[in-house]
C-alpha cells in the first residue's frame, strides 16, 4: 500500500502538512515519513500553520535537528506541489487549507469529510506515529534512533502513554520502536511539558472550574495554545469526580475547544460534532476531540462569545445526559 504513495511522490515538489499547530505525534509522523521518503530519493518539506508550542516539541526539534517550516508565502507552494496530509485531514477545522494539491492523507482520526485523495490511510489508531512506524517495518527499511525515538514519544504523548486509544497496531509498534529508540533522548524530551507562563492557564482553570455530575467544565478567558489546553483537560480530567473535562479558551480569532471522556457511553469526538455546528465544527477520537469556533461566527449568531458558550455548555450537557441517563450530570 505505502508503494503507491512512494510512486505519487516520486516527482514534483512535496510538502508534508501537519495539523495546525503541531503536537509531538503530528511531527514525529511527519519527520518519520520525511526520513522514509529521504531513503528512497524524494526530498520533502514539513510544514504548518500556527505555532509548534508544546516545550517539549521544541526541545525535539532542536535535540534532532527538525526542520518545521510555518507557512509562509514565502515558501512559494504552488497550486501544483503536493501536499501530503499527516495526522490530520482536509477541511478539518485544525487543517488550513493551502495552495498546494493534496494529493496524500495518512491519519488516525475518525473521518468526518470524505475526499477522493490519490493515497489515503486513514485508520483508527492510538497515533499517527504507529502508522509511519509500520510503513518501515513492512518497506523492511532501517530506521535510526532519531526516528524512532521521536515516533515513540509520538505514540506514548497521543496514547496517554499507552493507558488511551490503544489498539492493536500501536501495541505491535510500541516494542519495535522501543528496542531502537534513545531512552535517554527521550527522558529529556519528556521531561520539558510546561513552560513557567503555562501556569496561568492551569490557575484558570483551578478557578473556573464547573462541575456538573461527571462533566467539568472549564472557560480560560485568554488565548492559549491548543497544547496547553489540551494539557489543562488532562488535567481536569485527573480529578476523581470528573470523567468528561471540556476545556475552552477565548481568543482574538474565536472559541478553541478541548474534550476528554472515559466513559464509553460519550464519545468526545461525536460530543463536539453534535453540538458545535452551526457556529463551528468539531470532532475526534472517543477518549479526546478538539473544536473551534471563528470570530466571524460568533458574531453572527447574535451573541456575545460568553452567552454562545453557555448555550453551547447547556446543548453538551444535554448531549452528555441523553448518553448517560439524566443521573450522569
Amino acid at each position: 500500500m505505502v508503494e503507491k504513495l512512494l510512486e505519487i511522490v516520486r516527482e514534483g515538489r512535496i510538502f508534508l502538512q501537519t495539523h495546525n499547530y503541531p503536537d509531538p505525534d503530528a511531527i514525529a509522523s511527519a519527520f518519520g515519513l520525511q526520513q522514509l521518503f529521504t531513503h528512497f530519493g524524494v526530498q520533502s518539506t514539513i510544514c504548518y500553520v500556527g505555532a509548534a508550542e508544546r516545550a517539549s516539541v521544541h526541545t525535539a526539534v532542536q535535540e534532532f535537528g527538525i526542520t518545521i517550516v510555518p507557512y509562509s508565502e514565502e515558501l512559494g507552494m504552488a497550486e501544483e506541489d503536493k501536499i501530503v496530509l499527516v495526522d490530520g485531514q482536509k477541511n478539518n477545522a485544525n487543517m488550513t487549507d493551502l495552495p498546494g494539491d493534496e494529493v496524500a492523507c495518512i491519519d488516525h482520526h475518525p473521518v468526518y469529510h470524505e475526499i477522493a485523495y490519490a493515497y489515503s490511510d486513514l485508520r483508527l489508531v492510538g497515533a499517527c506515529s504507529s502508522i509511519i512506524a509500520e510503513y518501515y517495518e513492512k518497506l523492511k527499511l532501517p530506521m535510526t534512533s532519531e526516528v524512532a525515538t521521536m515516533l515513540l514519544y509520538g505514540l506514548q504523548v497521543d496514547t496517554g502513554y499507552m493507558t488511551r486509544g490503544v489498539t492493536d497496531l500501536d501495541l505491535e509498534m510500541f516494542p519495535v520502536l522501543y528496542r531502537r529508540a534513545d531512552h535517554k533522548r527521550l527522558e529529556l524530551i519528556a521531561s520539558r511539558n510546561l513552560e513557567f507562563a503555562d501556569l496561568k492557564a492551569f490557575g484558570a482553570a483551578i478557578n473556573n472550574i464547573k462541575i456538573f455530575g461527571k462533566a467539568g467544565f472549564v472557560h480560560i478567558p485568554f488565548a492559549c495554545p491548543d497544547a496547553l489546553i489540551a494539557q489543562v483537560a488532562d488535567f481536569v480530567l485527573s480529578l476523581a469526580e470528573v470523567d468528561i473535562a471540556v476545556i475552552s479558551s477565548s481568543r482574538q480569532n474565536g472559541l478553541k475547544f478541548s474534550v476528554r471522556s472515559v466513559l464509553s457511553q460519550v464519545h468526545a469526538g461525536n460530543l463536539l460534532a453534535g453540538t458545535l455546528p452551526p457556529y463551528g465544527n468539531g470532532g475526534g477520537h472517543a477518549r479526546m476531540a478538539a473544536g473551534f469556533i471563528t470570530r466571524k461566527n460568533i458574531k453572527e449568531s447574535g451573541m456575545s462569545s460568553g452567552q454562545l458558550l453557555s448555550l453551547l455548555h447547556q446543548s453538551m450537557l444535554g448531549y452528555i445526559r441523553k448518553h448517560l441517563g439524566s443521573s450522569g450530570t
